[in-house]
């Protein structure tokens, strides 16, 4: 089951507070796809996004989960059909690493076997061999694998939608790229609904379908990563974005848009290799680093092009005209 959400004219006010936390705000999370809200601190992300499982109520406006606003809906049961992922992990410290996985599960009166047989399955789609890891306890764990849980313990009851906010903020650089592709992976597996919280531009443009940009608790753009890029709404979106920066309009762009089918000229082997799906930016850096004239991109059965500077030269140059 995937869900869409979607902001009515959603404003949130504190109490004692001169200005709305969040003003008006409204856009679609179309189903499947991985959104992302992003924007300075402050700028009201976490508070949309808290609304979407009634952490928080809007002021005014509605938040909508398949086309019935939230507030119609109990809110245990409510939250049970939602994934939640944060910064700080929050696995329970007395339980092992299955006992947290299963928790929702247990209070949906799952069968003991189907409970065992969805963490153990949970388990090795995030990474994490079940042999090795079920029986250890949080403190057992690097803040890396503490995510990994926290993210199949999120996933555990099969929900509708997840509300990711900053998931890998507190990681180190190196584990921080790991789980993002561990993201794109489940991502592209399972096609969640998924509200993704982050100021991290890279990350944004990374991992998300679309970018909702918001500022001082408004919304002002959503569009895809490229677009955005293309064509920022304003000079704030631009500023934030790097929009100048050719190298990042080339992160977003595959191999395989550019690529030459393979001619009678170029050898398919004995030149440097580059996996189909990967972005101009890598290749270009392959380029670069091997002084290679050209690189042959690899898909799933073989060869199946060649990707030179110059092809990466002529793309760069039609994106800034």
């Amino acid at each position: 089951m995937v869900a869409t959400i979607l902001f009515d004219r959603v404003t949130k006010v504190f109490p004692g507070s001169l200005a709305p936390a969040v003003s008006y705000c409204r856009f679609e999370v179309e189903m499947g796809n991985l959104v992302v809200l992003l924007g300075p601190s402050g700028s009201g992300k976490t508070t949309l996004l808290k609304m979407v499982n009634r952490l928080l109520e809007p002021t005014s406006g509605s938040v909508l989960l398949d086309g019935v606003d939230v507030r119609e809906i109990e809110v245990t049961h409510l939250r049970r059909q939602i994934g939640y992922v944060i910064q700080q992990v929050g696995l329970f410290p007395h339980m092992t690493v299955a006992q947290n996985i299963a928790v929702v599960p247990e209070l949906l009166n799952w069968s003991r076997r189907k409970i065992e047989a969805r963490v153990d399955e949970l388990l090795e789609l995030v990474g994490l061999p079940a042999g090795e890891y079920r029986q250890r306890y949080p403190n057992q764990l690097s803040g890396g694998q503490a995510q990994r849980v926290g993210l199949a313990r999120a996933l555990a009851a099969d929900p509708s939608v997840m509300l990711m906010d900053e998931p890998f903020g507190a990681i180190d650089a190196i584990t921080r790229a790991s789980l993002q592709d561990e993201m794109i992976h489940l991502q592209q597996k399972l096609k969640k609904t998924i509200l993704f919280v982050t100021h991290d531009v890279e990350e944004a443009l990374r991992l998300a379908d679309k970018i909702a940009v918001l500022r001082s608790g408004r919304v002002v753009q959503v569009d895809t990563p490229f677009n955005l890029l293309r064509q920022p709404a304003d000079a704030f979106v631009h500023e934030l974005l790097g929009a100048g920066d050719i190298v990042r309009q080339l992160s977003l762009l595959r191999v395989e848009a550019v690529m030459e089918t393979l001619p009678g000229g170029y050898p398919s082997d004995g030149s440097p290799t580059i996996a189909a799906g990967e972005d101009l930016r890598q290749a270009l850096s392959a380029l670069l680093r091997s002084g290679a004239p050209y690189l042959t991109i690899i898909g799933p059965e073989g060869p199946i092009g060649v990707i030179s500077l110059e092809k990466i030269r002529l793309r760069a140059q039609e994106k800034t005209t």
